[in-house]
C-alpha cells in the first residue's frame, strides 16, 4: 500500500515550502498548520534531524464529505504534507495518500471518496 505520493525538488525549504502550498492551494487545500519538526526535537529533547517541515493540509470539501460520511474520519485529518531536506539543495515533497489512510477505517465509501483527494495531491505535487 502506498502512503504517499513524493518527489524530490531542487531548491531551498522554504521557497519550497511556498512552491507546496500553492500547488495545494490551486487544488483547493489550504494549509492549518505548520510545525518544523526539526525545531521542536532540538528544543525538546536536544537532538539534531534534517530540516523537516510538517504541513497539515485540508480541501473542506472534501473534508466535510468524508466527515458527513464517517465521523471518526477525523482522526485522519489533516492530509500531512510533509517537506525533508534531504541534501543541500534537495527537498524531499511527501504528501500522505488520504485512500491509505482511509483503509484503516474499513469504510470502502471513504476510500473512494478519498480517491478525489488522491488525484488532487497528485497533480499539485506534479506542479510543484
Amino acid at each position: 500500500m502506498q502512503i504517499n505520493f513524493k518527489r524530490e525538488i531542487v531548491g531551498d525549504l522554504d521557497t519550497t515550502i511556498d512552491r507546496v502550498s500553492k500547488a495545494l492551494s490551486a487544488e483547493g487545500f489550504g494549509i492549518l498548520t505548520r510545525i518544523d519538526m526539526h525545531s521542536k526535537i532540538k528544543e525538546k529533547i536536544g537532538k539534531e534531524i534534517i530540516p523537516t517541515v510538517i504541513l497539515g493540509a485540508c480541501n473542506p470539501t472534501l473534508a466535510h464529505e468524508a466527515y458527513c460520511a464517517n465521523p471518526d474520519v477525523t482522526s485522519l485529518l489533516p492530509c500531512n504534507a510533509v517537506l525533508r531536506e534531504v541534501r543541500p539543495g534537495t527537498i524531499s515533497v511527501e504528501l500522505a495518500a488520504p485512500t491509505a489512510l482511509m483503509k484503516i477505517l474499513g469504510d470502502e465509501a471513504l476510500v473512494d471518496l478519498a480517491g478525489e483527494a488522491d488525484a488532487r495531491l497528485r497533480r499539485a505535487l506534479a506542479t510543484v
